[in-house]
């Protein structure tokens, strides 16, 4: 999943980056409403996890905005505030699940894939392509049966296609996925990923669709 955090707490940002990169997640941090709403124009994320008490405002505030404008991402509020009136006002102005501060990084772990199931209409953690499985929480590829090991940018890019099955994703988005905003990055390098992907779930497993950008294809047979 790509992950867009607001958190402007760096210590807590810090330890949620570190733990859903090892998660096999990618995350982006921002630490204002301003920065959120820039970046959000720039990349495709997943979900969000959103602090409510940010330095430019409320994250209720930027939730009922989202909302207003029809924006579907999925947002996880993750705040220090208890009360179950804050708790209310934040699921009802779009909220997908409440978590409060202090919290087990596997239960916040736990509660996202529980949002991208719903909001998938996924019953599992566990997703099939054709001849392919992949177990979300694992990170564990099977083809016919037969474990696939995937590198940290294959398993990223591998999500992002499985989660996104009928859309055409474009070379900025697949990047941000790998790389963050980041745009100090090798004209090549999403292409080499992309080749070594290829030899590993089969030729027709991600299609070009030129002067787009890439689509999941169908799963036949592997090349190993």
């Amino acid at each position: 999943m790509y992950i867009l955090l607001v958190e402007d707490d760096a210590v807590i940002a810090d330890a949620i980056s570190i733990f859903l990169s090892g998660e096999g997640m990618a995350v982006e941090h921002v630490a204002s409403i301003s920065h959120a709403k820039n970046i959000l124009n720039k990349s495709n994320f997943d979900l969000c996890i959103l602090d409510l008490n940010l330095p430019d405002g409320n994250g209720i505030t930027w939730l009922t905005w989202l909302r207003k404008n029809q924006h579907s991402l999925p947002v996880l509020i993750l705040t220090a505030s208890n009360s179950i009136d804050d708790k209310l006002t934040g699921l009802k102005n779009g909220a997908d699940d409440y978590l409060v501060k202090p919290f087990d990084l596997r239960e916040l772990l736990a509660r996202l894939y529980s949002i991208k199931r719903r909001t998938t209409d996924r019953l599992t953690n566990t997703i099939s392509h054709g001849l392919l499985t992949y177990h979300l929480e694992q990170h564990k590829l099977l083809i016919n049966d037969k474990h696939i090991p995937l590198s940290r940018n294959e398993d990223l890019l591998l999500k992002m296609f499985l989660n996104n099955p009928q859309r055409i994703l474009s070379e900025s988005q697949l990047k941000d996925v790998l790389y963050g905003t980041c745009d100090d990055v090798a004209s090549n390098a999403l292409n080499v990923h992309i080749f070594n992907l290829r030899k590993k779930i089969g030729t027709k497993g991600i299609e070009t669709i030129r002067g787009f950008g890439f689509r999941l294809g169908s799963i036949e047979v592997t090349e190993q």
